[in-house]
């Protein structure tokens, strides 16, 4: 979405401003604010030049200092730029104060970030997940005037959802009234999700998780045959996309792409979208995508094994995925854990030594067999499928012929009706 800037067209234009504290290498604020100019991208806007400040601590008042703000000010005045994003967050005082003294609109990363998710929420549960993270974002900020944040000619920060886009006087009360509501709505959309996953529970779920813009929605549509939108632009993905894989399997299997990651993600962001991420918790594999070729990689790697720990997911369950080989100059970093698997979206490379993977995965813990079940014994085959994955299913004379996959827990079952036991057979 774009806004006039003075009178002429085009996308909204940002000043950037950064902190680099004396023990942070000035290369690591730099790849920040590279990142900080894709958010700004992705929100529709540019960036029409950056300022670092290098402090041993940030300023209370002004974040950067009255120096820097006053460099600031006169880059956006230069530039004829209509807000300043910040790299990290603000207080609310920061913020009243930035504006009386640059006297544009102040943005920091999480209210970028929300903005962004609000622009790209297509589904109910993701334009009701931002709303709650937008209005938790803004409570302590309501001693501003919400006319700061109610700019609607487009422009970055303007994005939002629900009662506060007519509703400009409104009072912290019934901010928490509107949060308790979106709370309610969201549990009744959390126990749909969970209906819909006790539904696929005989599948077997691969989640696809990592930091954003690693390449999962490519890989997805790789192993999916699908066409998920797949863009090199933070979050093109925010809602769960699920699609059964297009590779042979021995048993029905689910991919699903998830939301990325991404450095100092906003915690009511986190908190909110959490419906969303479980889907990751609940997979049976989870596969950790990364782009190998990308220079902060380790950094990346350690900022989604840090929200992946938070949502509870067992290490056990995870795959490293290092995607984008085909991008890369020299071998990868010798952090990488021994079952990694090297992979490119793109070309194919490395799909089917990671479509193996799966395979070991899913068979492990149960056996394929052959059945002959009693036709009459309902309860019986109705116990089955409610355990087993079953592959096929006909009946003849007084038996019912099945193949399934059945759990080592559970064999013992169906043991004495087994016809041959043998090496998994792949689903077409």
């Amino acid at each position: 979405m774009t806004r006039s800037n003075g009178g002429n067209g085009g996308p909204e234009k940002a000043v950037l401003a950064g902190l680099a504290l004396r023990d942070v290498p000035r290369g690591v604020v730099d790849d920040h604010l590279d990142e900080l100019t894709k958010l700004v991208e992705a929100a529709g806007g540019t960036v029409a030049g950056s300022i670092i400040a290098r402090r041993p601590a940030p300023d209370p008042a002004t974040y950067l200092g009255k120096g820097k703000v006053a460099e600031v000010e006169a880059l956006v005045r230069d530039t004829g730029a209509a807000l300043v994003v910040f790299d990290d967050d603000l207080s609310p005082a920061q913020v009243r104060n930035l504006e009386a003294a640059i006297k544009v609109k102040i943005i920091d990363r999480s209210g970028l970030i929300l903005d962004i998710f609000a622009r790209r929420a297509r589904t109910r549960e993701a334009k009701t997940q931002v709303e709650l993270a937008q209005l938790k974002y803004l409570l302590p900020r309501l001693t501003r005037q919400w006319s700061h944040f109610s700019r609607q000619a487009g422009g970055i920060g303007g994005a939002r959802r629900g009662a506060g886009e007519t509703q400009l006087e409104v009072d912290r009360r019934m901010v928490r009234d509107r949060i308790a509501r979106l709370g309610e709505d969201l549990k009744k959309i959390e126990r749909t999700r969970d209906t819909q996953r006790r539904g696929r529970k005989s599948a077997f779920t691969v989640a696809l998780v990592g930091y954003t813009n690693a390449g999962k929605s490519t890989l997805f549509n790789r192993l999916t045959g699908g066409n998920a939108e797949a863009m090199d632009q933070l979050f093109a993905t925010l809602d769960a996309k699920l699609q059964r894989s297009y590779y042979a399997t021995p048993r029905e299997t689910v991919i699903i792409d998830t939301v990325g990651f991404i450095r100092k993600l906003p915690h009511h962001l986190v908190a909110s979208f959490r419906s969303t991420m479980e889907e990751s918790v609940g997979a049976d594999l989870v596969l950790h995508v990364m782009d190998a070729s990308h220079p902060q990689l380790r950094e990346q790697r350690d900022v989604a094994d840090a929200v992946l720990g938070e949502l509870g997911v067992p290490p056990e369950n995870i795959v490293e995925v290092y995607n984008k080989i085909d991008r890369l100059d020299g071998p990868l970093p010798l952090f990488s854990k021994r079952d990694a698997v090297l992979v490119s979206a793109i070309t194919g490379q490395g799909i089917e030594r990671l479509m193996d993977l799966v395979r070991n995965r899913e068979l492990a813990g149960g056996e394929i067999l052959d059945l002959e079940l009693p036709a009459g014994d309902a309860k019986l085959l109705a116990r089955l499928h409610e355990i087993a994955d079953v592959q096929s299913q006909s009946a003849r004379d007084q038996f019912v012929d099945v193949t399934a996959w059945i759990p080592m827990a559970a064999i013992h079952l169906f043991s004495p009706y087994v016809v041959e036991s043998g090496p998994a057979r792949a689903r077409s």
